[in-house]
C-alpha cells in the first residue's frame, strides 16, 4: 500500500526505509532544502480578510488617527498661516470659477467649503487642496449648457449638484475597495496634454469677458479655435471691461515677477516676498472693488454698472438639501460621468503624487479617492458641484509652510466668514478681473517647452501623443482630448508587451577597473584590476551599444540563452517564440543531417535546397547541434496559460529538430512561485524526456546557488515538513531513491569549509533545473554536458 503523506515522499526521497524514522537533520542539513509549491488553498486564504487586516483598512481609512494626537503649537502655527494664505486665494478663484460652471458666484463658495471642510479627516497628503477648479468647473459647464440644450427644464445647479454626488459615489467605491492603482494608467504625457489644452482653452474663453466683447459676439463655449478666431474678428467690440481686465492682468504678473525678482536680491526676506506674490490675486481683488464702487456708486441694479459686475451674491447657504435625483436627472447625466471621473481622478492624483515626491512623504491613491469621494457625495448637499485637488492653491499651501492637513479647516473658516460677512463687497467686483484671475491662474498649468523637450529627449512617441492631446482639445473639445491620450497612451503600452523585444545573450568575462585610468588610457595591468573575474551576459546583437571591441561568446557550443524584454504572456509570447526558433534554426543543425532519404520525405516548410544547387555540406556540419536553451525570466513575474502551452510547443518543436536526443531547458531568476508551479505542471524542469534515471543523475551533476546557512534560525518538525510541501517526490527530480544522502550535498568550490560553517543551496534541491540568475544556469548546463560527454567518450573508448 502506497504512502502518500509528506513524511513518506521526503522518505522516498531521501532514499529512506519507511519504517525508519525521519530526523531533523533529514531535512536542512548537509544542504538539503526541498521547495514547496503554492496551492490553490493558499491564494485562496489569502483573499479572505483577517482581523489584523480589517484593523489595518480601518486605519488606513481614517489616516489622521496616526498624527492628530501628536499635535503641537507649532504644527498649529505652520498650519494656521498656511490655511489663512490659503483661504484669500480660494475666494475670488471660487467665485471665478463658478462662473466657467455656468452657476452662480455662491456656488463656487459652497463647493470649496465643503472640500476644505471634510478633506483633513481622510487625507493623506498635507499640502493637497480641494475644491473648485477651472478645468473641472469648464467641463461642468460644457455638461450643463448640453444638456440644457436637450431638456431645457432642467436647473444648472440640479445637473451640477447631481454630477458632483454620482461621481462621488463611483470614487468612493473605488476607493473604498481600493481600486486606486486604475490612477496608473495614465501617463504623465496624457496628464500634461489634459492640463495643457484645458488651460488654452479656458484662457481664451475668458479673454472676451476680459476684454468686454459681447457674448453674443464671441461664443466662449465654442471649440477653442473659433473662439480665437471671433474674438480676434470683434476685438473692436471691446468696451471699458478691457481697462479693468487687461491692467488686472498685468498687475498680477507684475507682482509676480516683482516678488520673485525682491526674494532673490535679498534671500533673507524671501518669505516674506513669498507671502505678498500669493496674496496677489486678494490685493487686485480688493484694489478692482475699491476701483469699481468708486465709479459705480449708487448703482443697485448690476446691469446698469459702466462695466460688467458679479452682481448680488447671497449670504450664508442658500442651497442646503438633498440634490433632485431621479430618472430624468439619472438619464441625462450619465453620458458625461466616465469623462468627470477620469478628470476628478487625473488632477487629484497627480497633483497629490507631485507635491508627496517634492515634500518626502507618501500618498495612498486609493485613500485619496475616498477623500474626493467623500467630498463630492456631502458636498451637493450644501450647494456644491463636483471639486478636486487644485494645483495653484496646493502649490500656496506647500510653500506656505503647512504642517498638516489639519490646515484646510482654517481655509473653511475663511470661506465661511466670507459667505456670511463679505458677500455684499463681492457686488461690485468686475467680471473682468475675474476673467483675469483665471487666465493668470490656468497660465501655471500649461507644459513649458523645456518639460516637453524632456518629452522627446525620453520617448519620442509620447510627444506625439501629447500634442495630439492639445490639438484636439483645441479643435474639438477638452472632453475628447481626455479620450484621445488616455486611449493612445493605453494603445502604446499594449503595442510595447506586444512587441517587446527579447534578446539573446552571451558571455564576457570581466574585471573591475579604475575609472580614471581607463579615462587617461593608461595601460591597465593585472595590478590594477579590483576584483575577481566573473562573467556577465550581453547582447549578442549588441543593441545595448556594448563595446565593438569587446569579444561576446556563446557559454557553450549549442547553448542559447534568451532574456525575455517586458515579461511573457498572451500578448507578446508568439513573437518572442518565433524570434527564438528562428535565431537557433540559423545558428544550429539537425542532430540528423541525412534524416530525410527521398525528396517526397521532406515537409512543405523545410524543402531542403533546389535542384542543382550546391549545398555546403562542411560548413552545414560545423554548426553546433541544439543542446540547450536557458531562459532568463528576471522580467517575468507571471506566466498565463497561453505562454505556457506557447513553451510546451516549441519544446516539441525543438525535440522534433533534434531528434533522437532531446533539449535541455533551464531557467533564470524565476521569482514568482505561480510562475515556476505554471512551468513544473508543464513538465519543465521535472522531465528532460531521458529516463527517470538520467534525470536523477542530472540534478546530481548540475550546480545550484548556495549560501552560508545561519545557525542561530532553526525550523520545528512541522515547519520543516511544510517546506518540503506537497511536491510529487516520485516524478524523477532530485536524487532517486536508494542514493545515500551526502550524494545530493550542493557543489562547493571546492575549499575546506571551517569546523561549524554549513552551506544550503538558496533554491530547493527538488528543483535543479530552476536557478537564482544566468551564471548559475550556465554553470549547471555546463557541467551536465561536459559530464555526458566525458561518458559517451569513455564509452567510446570502452568499445
Amino acid at each position: 500500500m502506497a504512502h502518500n503523506t509528506t513524511a513518506d515522499r521526503v522518505k522516498r526521497f531521501l532514499g529512506i526505509r519507511p519504517e525508519d524514522q525521519l530526523d531533523d537533520s533529514d531535512f536542512y542539513d548537509d544542504g538539503l532544502y526541498l521547495e514547496s509549491e503554492p496551492s490553490a488553498k493558499e491564494a485562496l486564504a489569502q483573499l479572505v480578510p483577517t482581523v489584523d487586516g480589517i484593523k489595518h483598512y480601518f486605519r488606513e481609512l481614517f489616516p489622521f488617527w496616526g498624527w492628530i494626537f501628536h499635535y503641537n503649537l507649532t504644527w498649529l502655527l505652520g498650519d494656521l498661516i498656511a490655511g489663512i494664505t490659503v483661504g484669500f486665494v480660494v475666494v475670488p478663484q471660487g467665485m471665478a470659477y463658478a462662473g466657467l460652471a455656468n452657476l452662480p458666484p455662491e456656488f463656487g463658495l459652497y463647493t470649496s467649503f465643503v472640500g476644505f471642510f471634510l478633506y483633513w479627516a481622510f487625507a493623506t497628503s498635507k499640502d493637497i487642496t480641494i475644491g473648485t477648479v477651472a478645468v473641472m468647473s469648464t467641463i461642468v459647464g460644457n455638461i450643463i449648457i448640453d444638456i440644457r440644450a436637450k431638456q431645457p427644464e432642467l436647473e444648472p445647479e440640479v445637473i451640477a449638484r447631481a454630477l458632483a454626488l454620482i461621481s462621488g459615489i463611483i470614487l468612493l467605491f473605488i476607493g473604498l475597495t481600493r481600486l486606486g492603482f486604475i490612477v496608473e494608467f495614465i501617463p504623465l504625457t496624457a496628464i500634461g496634454a489634459f492640463m495643457t489644452g484645458s488651460a488654452i482653452s479656458i484662457a481664451a474663453g475668458q479673454v472676451p469677458t476680459m476684454l468686454g466683447i459681447p457674448s453674443d459676439k464671441v461664443k466662449t463655449r465654442e471649440e477653442t479655435y473659433k473662439v480665437i478666431i471671433n474674438t480676434l474678428k470683434h476685438l473692436g467690440d471691446s468696451r471699458l471691461d478691457a481697462a479693468m481686465g487687461l491692467t488686472a492682468l498685468f498687475g498680477l504678473y507684475f507682482i509676480r515677477w516683482f516678488c520673485a525678482f525682491m526674494g532673490k536680491r535679498n534671500p533673507n526676506r524671501s518669505k516674506m516676498w513669498f507671502f505678498i506674490s500669493t496674496l496677489r490675486m486678494a490685493f487686485i481683488v480688493i484694489l478692482y472693488i475699491l476701483v469699481s464702487w468708486l465709479v459705480n456708486r449708487g448703482v443697485s441694479d448690476a446691469k446698469k454698472a459702466k462695466f460688467k459686475i458679479l452682481g448680488p451674491v447671497p449670504s450664508g447657504f442658500q442651497h442646503v438639501g438633498a440634490p433632485t435625483i431621479n430618472t430624468e436627472v439619472l438619464s441625462a447625466i450619465a453620458p458625461n460621468l466616465p469623462v468627470t471621473v477620469i478628470v476628478l481622478l487625473i488632477e487629484h492624483i497627480a497633483i497629490s503624487k507631485s507635491f508627496g515626491r517634492v515634500n518626502n512623504y507618501m500618498i495612498n491613491p486609493s485613500q485619496e479617492l475616498v477623500a474626493i469621494g467623500f467630498s463630492n457625495v456631502f458636498g451637493p448637499f450644501l450647494g456644491g458641484y463636483p471639486a478636486t485637488g487644485s494645483f495653484s492653491r496646493t502649490a500656496i499651501k506647500a510653500k506656505a509652510g503647512v504642517r498638516t492637513p489639519l490646515a484646510g479647516i482654517f481655509t473653511a473658516v475663511i470661506v465661511l466668514l466670507a459667505l456670511y460677512a463679505l458677500t455684499s463687497v463681492f457686488f461690485y467686483i468686475p467680471s473682468a478681473g475675474l476673467a483675469a484671475i483665471i487666465i493668470h491662474a490656468v497660465g501655471d498649468l500649461i507644459t513649458p517647452p523645456r518639460e516637453v523637450y524632456k518629452y522627446w529627449q525620453t520617448s519620442p512617441i509620447e510627444v506625439v501623443i501629447f500634442f495630439a492631446g492639445v490639438f484636439v482639445s483645441i479643435f474639438t473639445s477638452i472632453e475628447n482630448g481626455i479620450y484621445v491620450t488616455v486611449a493612445a497612451s493605453g494603445a502604446i503600452l499594449l503595442w510595447r508587451i506586444a512587441k517587446s523585444p527579447g534578446t539573446f545573450l552571451g558571455r564576457v568575462h570581466i574585471q573591475h577597473a579604475a575609472r580614471g585610468s581607463i579615462l587617461k588610457k593608461e595601460n591597465v595591468d593585472a595590478a590594477t584590476l579590483e576584483g575577481e573575474k566573473h562573467s556577465a551576459y550581453l547582447d549578442l546583437r549588441r543593441s545595448d551599444l556594448s563595446n565593438p571591441q569587446v569579444p561576446i561568446t556563446s557559454p557553450y557550443p549549442g547553448v542559447f540563452i534568451y532574456r525575455f524584454g517586458e515579461g511573457l504572456n498572451y500578448v507578446n509570447c508568439a513573437r518572442h517564440l518565433d524570434n527564438m526558433t528562428i535565431f537557433i534554426y540559423k545558428h544550429t543543425r539537425r542532430t540528423q543531417l541525412n534524416k530525410f532519404d527521398k525528396i517526397g520525405d521532406r515537409p512543405w516548410n523545410d524543402p531542403g535546397p533546389r535542384r542543382g544547387e550546391v549545398v555546403d555540406s562542411e560548413e552545414i556540419a560545423s554548426k553546433p547541434k541544439l543542446k540547450a536553451v536557458i531562459l532568463d525570466f528576471s522580467a517575468v513575474n507571471v506566466i498565463d496559460v497561453t505562454a505556457t502551452q506557447a513553451l510546451v510547443d516549441i519544446r516539441t518543436q525543438f525535440n522534433k529538430y533534434t531528434d533522437p536526443e532531446t533539449v535541455e531547458w533551464y531557467f533564470a531568476g524565476v521569482s514568482n512561485r505561480w510562475t515556476k508551479r505554471a512551468l513544473v505542471a508543464a513538465g519543465f524542469g521535472v522531465d528532460r524526456g531521458h529516463g527517470v534515471d538520467s534525470v536523477e543523475k542530472g540534478a546530481q551533476e548540475g550546480v545550484v546557488a548556495v549560501s552560508e546557512v545561519d545557525p542561530d534560525i532553526t525550523l520545528g518538525r512541522k515547519e520543516k515538513e511544510s517546506a518540503a510541501g506537497d511536491i510529487d517526490l516520485e516524478a524523477g527530480v532530485g536524487v532517486g531513491a536508494g542514493e545515500k544522502q551526502d550524494e545530493i550535498a550542493p557543489v562547493s568550490s571546492g575549499e575546506s569549509r571551517p569546523r561549524g560553517r554549513r552551506l544550503a543551496p538558496i533554491y530547493g534541491v527538488n528543483r535543479p533545473y530552476f536557478h537564482i540568475d544566468v551564471e548559475t544556469a550556465v554553470a549547471s548546463v555546463v557541467r551536465v554536458l561536459e559530464r555526458r560527454r566525458d561518458t559517451e567518450d569513455s564509452s567510446l573508448e570502452a568499445f
